[in-house]
This record gives structure tokens, sequence and C-alpha cells, in this order.
């Protein structure tokens, strides 16, 4: 993936609601929200990277630049990132998980084809730096960040990025 980010038209766009709260009370689960202590699980796990896209919208809005997801689509298996930011000259994959661990396996799958060593999870964990290898013995720096930290992505990828060239 190259700068800039170009939407592929043929893929099918991902709906991203406004606002939270609309999308909960379509749902009708505005109130049982009000009672439940973590978001992680709950909707199958899809309120969590609604909220964290909305965030990133919300501080993008002087660009007006829509979130972006990459896809590969292959025979009998997919692969998908959940958001993509151009900063600094590269294309950082953003994973947003619902909990604390997950695989990666989509995430390991682009940062093999990019042409940098940066990547993001947002998760529900606290906040560190570690060196992970693709299956393919690729090696790359992940920043992990809480989701309360969605706001400061791009002031986390400023400390990320620059300071670790």
């Amino acid at each position: 993936m190259e700068i800039p980010i170009k939407p592929d038209m043929k893929k099918s766009p991902r709906l991203q609601f406004l606002d939270s709260g609309l999308i909960n009370y379509k749902n009708g689960i505005q109130g049982e929200l009000l009672a439940i202590k973590d978001l992680c699980t709950y909707y199958k796990g899809y309120l969590i990277p609604h909220i964290v896209r909305q965030e990133v919208i919300s501080i993008n809005n002087l660009s007006n630049t829509k979130p972006n997801f990459w896809v590969r689509e292959k025979t009998q298996s997919s692969a998908e990132v959940d958001l993509l930011i151009q900063f600094k000259g590269k294309v950082i994959p953003v994973e947003i998980k619902s909990g604390s661990f997950g695989k990666l396996r989509s995430l390991h799958q682009f940062m093999e084809r990019a042409n940098h060593n940066f990547a993001v999870r947002i998760y529900g964990e606290e906040f560190s730096i570690q060196k992970v290898k693709t299956p393919n013995n690729k090696e790359f720096l992940l920043m992990n960040m809480p989701y309360y930290l969605g706001t400061k992505i791009f002031d986390y990828l400023d400390y990320f990025v620059i300071g670790n060239r």
C-alpha cells in the first residue's frame, strides 16, 4: 500500500454512522449499554471499532478524509485491516480489537507487503511497543494503544514513527 491512500471502488464500502448513540438507538441497545461494565464483547465486538473510527474521523475533520481500510481477498481466505492512516509518507495499518488480544493475522499479511515496519493495535490493555515477526519472519514494531487514546493516535504516531527511525 502506497500513499496517497485511494479507496478501491470495486469493494463494498464500510458504513460508518456519524454518531454511535444513533446506531445504538437504531439497534435498540442504548438502555442496555448503561449497565454494561465492558463494551469489548458487547454487540458481537462491533461497537468498539465503530467508536474508535468515529474518534479518528472527529480529529481528522480539517482534512475531510474518510477512514480507509484494507482488504485482501483471495480464494477461500480473506484478510482485513480495520483502518489505514497516512502518516509521514507511510500507510500505517491499525487493528482495532474488541478485547485484550487477537491473532492479528490480517495485520501480519498487510505488514508482509508494507514498505516500512510500523503497525498499531488499539485494544483493551495498556500502552506498549513490541517487536513482532510475521509468519514469514518480517520484523515490525507494533504500538499497542488502549481505547481511550484513540483521539491521540496522531500524537502517538509522531512519537512511535519518528522516535524509532
